[in-house]
């Protein structure tokens, strides 16, 4: 089941184009971006979003646990520089840290479907702070 995590290293990378090796183009995603045309292309406009926005981002996965049914979970931190426009916010400059959790279901050797939960509130907090003190 490594294509579960393949996932986040497509964030790490900024690839877009690696999000159709990953995700099957009917991808059902319950957490999918407002206004996206569809999953895949709303997974498409996040790894854009953190190439764009951060550097040196880097995601570790502190537990990974395959169930049945081709089902992964997936708890990682992501760490990065906020150093372009993200999410609405200017660069900042700021370190950033968050975690977040991933459900995948993974079928033929692609994500067919995701739930992912993102500290988003602690993100916002960190980029929107201003540069800090060093």
């Amino acid at each position: 089941m490594r294509v579960a995590s393949r996932n986040l290293r497509l964030y790490d990378t900024g690839n877009v184009a690696g999000v159709d090796e990953v995700f099957a183009p009917d991808l059902i995603d319950h957490n999918a971006v407002a206004g996206a045309a569809s999953a895949i292309d709303g997974m498409r406009s996040l790894v854009a979003a953190v190439r764009d926005g951060f550097t040196d981002t880097r995601h570790r996965i502190l537990f990974q646990q395959e169930l049945s049914g081709g089902w992964v979970v997936i708890h990682w931190q992501m760490t990065g520089t906020h150093t372009g426009e993200a999410f609405g916010f200017a660069a900042s400059g700021n370190p950033v840290a968050i975690n977040g959790t991933d459900i995948v279901r993974v079928v033929d050797g692609k994500i067919t479907e995701i739930y992912h939960v993102e500290e988003l509130l602690k993100l916002t907090q960190q980029i929107s702070t201003g540069p800090q003190p060093a």
